[in-house]
């Protein structure tokens, strides 16, 4: 479905900031913006968890967003969040809570998710470009490296250091000396090297900074003249002088400087101490800043998702070349699990079941790449752990939990409640899998699948199973496999002999 507005929500480890736009021919207009400094990443405890105080500022600020998104279809909108969400452990416990107060659901990105995203938000706010381009994002808790050219991230990463992590970690106090400020550079210097050869083997010809911190020392560096020659943007010698300029001052809160905001003060020595690094390891002289990042870029996204060019498809594309997957089989396990779902579901489908069990059966075999034996599990963990563009983490264990799920026992999935369509998706996967066995086009029976109780019912011929012994036991196995977990499943022939 195409919609005429459309929102994306962030949910940084700094501030979480709203975005509704307007889609007028395949471009997005800008039409409200709301940011609410949550400080979510000064509220992870010692042994990461989201303490009680910060968790209250994030359901407050996401209840304001969810009424002003009052009235948009979920499909029109997506909310997404970052680092601090990704690292704390009880994320679990407050996401539901979250979820409740946006009226929408939450997606947890991975770092190169979350660098695909801002790439392309930047890219669409930025004069169109034959060159490369490396966009930095200081973020709260992590900071994105994309080098691209034009719309299309080429190389992407994410690193564990934001300017409220470095503030907290190196300035506790607030108080700013010369000492503190190089230890602060010199360990983002180091995260930085990991990534510097990788990045300057590439190459780009401009620097872009995005989000709050580029935006805020860009603006100090142009409204105070920091600059040499009257420059825009950032350059290295106005970062030195802002950071003798912090030094002499002591704090940020005593830079009585044009052009610095409040809500962005008390962050401003980890983003600075942050971007000095990037200057330095990776040998730039002079940053300009996009309008555009994470909210553009899911928005666009979103918009192509729309249109059917959904970046999630190009990534199982990728994965089956990449793991070597048999393409015929599981194109036949595909269309027999998707004629299953439509069966049980007497109609369409919805279409984010349609999707999942589509990948799932594109996917399934992936884990044969590395062993044959229990290659369901190796499956399970690629989907699990692997980067994997345009999905979330949750999506991605859903589609994992799917592969794990294909065959052997159903009790290491875990408890999934019994309402979860997932099983349904399961069953579908299952039963498409063990029919196409043989690996090869030879024709299926007149078969039926309904639901049954709280389970399946599966109708084939009986002189079908009579001429297919090994497959009537599976099935009867399958029986018994289900029942397990306490879930009805019938395999019944067309004489009503029941097998198992």
């Amino acid at each position: 479905m195409i919609y005429e507005t459309v929102a994306a929500v962030d949910l940084g480890s700094n501030s979480f900031r709203l975005q509704v736009g307007r889609v007028v021919d395949n471009q997005i207009y800008v039409l409200d913006s709301l940011k609410e400094p949550v400080r979510l990443a000064s509220g992870l405890t010692a042994d990461k968890r989201l303490d009680p105080a910060a968790q209250a500022r994030a359901l407050n600020a996401l209840r304001l967003f969810g009424e002003r998104l009052g009235g948009l279809d979920k499909g029109a909108v997506r909310a997404v969040a970052t680092n601090t969400l990704r690292v704390a452990k009880n994320a679990g416990e407050f996401l539901p809570l979250a979820e409740e107060a946006l009226g929408f659901p939450i997606e947890v990105i991975a770092g190169r998710e979350e660098a695909r995203l801002i790439y392309i938000g930047a890219s669409h706010s930025l004069p169109l470009a034959t060159h490369r381009r490396l966009v930095v994002d200081i973020g709260g808790g992590s900071t994105e490296f994309i080098i691209g050219k034009q719309h299309d991230p080429q190389l992407m990463e994410s690193l564990y250091m934001g300017c409220v992590t470095y503030t907290l970690r190196f300035f506790p106090d607030r108080k700013i000396d010369k000492k503190r400020l190089r230890e602060a550079q010199v360990a983002a210097a180091k995260e930085i090297e990991l990534i510097a050869h990788d990045y300057q083997r590439l190459g780009w010809k401009e620097a872009v900074g995005s989000s709050g911190t580029a935006r805020a020392i860009a603006d100090i560096l142009e409204l105070n003249g920091l600059n040499p020659g009257g420059e825009s943007g950032i350059t290295r010698a106005g970062l030195e002088r802002l950071c003798a300029l912090l030094i002499k001052a002591g704090s940020a809160e005593a830079l009585d400087l044009p052009g610095v905001k409040g809500d962005r003060l008390p962050v401003l020595p980890g983003g600075v101490a942050i971007m000095s690094a990037v200057f330095e390891e990776l040998d730039i002289e002079h940053m300009t800043y996009a309008d555009g990042a994470l909210r553009l870029g899911v928005l666009y996204d979103l918009l192509g998702r729309f249109h059917h060019h959904d970046m999630r498809d190009s990534t199982v594309a990728q994965f089956r070349r990449r793991y070597q997957v048999e393409g015929d089989q599981v194109e036949r396990v595909e269309a027999t699990a998707l004629s299953a779902l439509t069966q049980l579901v007497g109609g369409a489908p919805s279409e984010s079941d349609l999707l999942f069990l589509s990948w799932a059966s594109r996917l399934h075999e992936i884990g044969i790449s590395i062993a044959h034996n229990a290659y369901h599990k190796h499956g399970a963990y690629i989907l699990t752990y692997a980067d994997m563009p345009g999905f979330s983490k949750k999506d991605q264990a859903r589609l994992a939990m799917l592969v794990l799920g294909h065959r052997g026992k159903l009790e290491k999935l875990g408890p999934v409640p019994a309402s979860d369509s997932i099983w349904r998706l399961v069953f579908c996967l299952r039963l498409a899998v063990l029919m196409h066995r043989t690996r090869d086009d030879r024709a299926l029976p007149a078969w039926a699948v309904k639901p049954l109780g709280n389970g399946f019912q599966l109708d084939v011929p009986g002189d079908w199973l009579a001429e297919n012994p090994w497959t009537a036991a599976a099935l009867g196995e399958e029986t018994y496999i289900w029942r397990q977990i306490g879930r009805d499943y019938m395999v019944k022939s067309k004489t009503t002999r029941k097998v198992a």
